[in-house]
């Protein structure tokens, strides 16, 4: 008898992948925290761009509270897909997101994308994080 597990949502198993979106940090000394969120509906579409400070909540971010909330409850909210994550095949849109700067005094560079059931997640866990994403024309 053979049984077979796949992972989803949360679960985990383990399998190679590749081109998974990446996030990059690193300590920086400290200083007021500061974001700069990028949306794009698809690859090919403009850009809508936001900053936005917590702590107070802040920047031209259109939903900053929320935003804030979001990433204050996320566990490491910028750490990429591990590599060697099995995902589901569920894609969620074309949809891509970048966030750069500085949270909790670590330098951030993240990509974002909903492009199967590990990036969903991702993605849902800081929705706020990304406003109203624009829709594809």
């Amino acid at each position: 008898m053979i049984l077979s597990l796949a992972a989803c949502g949360e679960e985990q198993a383990q399998s190679p992948s590749a081109d998974k979106p990446s996030a990059t940090t690193s300590v920086q000394p400290s200083g007021k925290d500061s974001l700069t969120i990028e949306v794009k509906a698809s690859a090919q579409a403009p850009a809508k761009k936001w900053t936005l400070t917590c702590d107070p909540a802040g920047g031209d971010h259109p939903k900053a509270e929320q935003a804030c909330a979001a990433l204050g409850k996320a566990q490491a909210p910028f750490q990429p897909v591990p590599a060697n994550q099995m995902c589901t095949k569920i894609y969620g849109g074309p949809e891509i997101a970048t966030v750069k700067g500085t949270w909790k005094n670590e330098r951030v560079s993240a990509k974002f994308t909903r492009d199967d059931g590990c990036e969903l997640n991702r993605w849902t866990k800081v929705a706020p994080l990304f406003g109203d994403v624009p829709k594809v024309r």
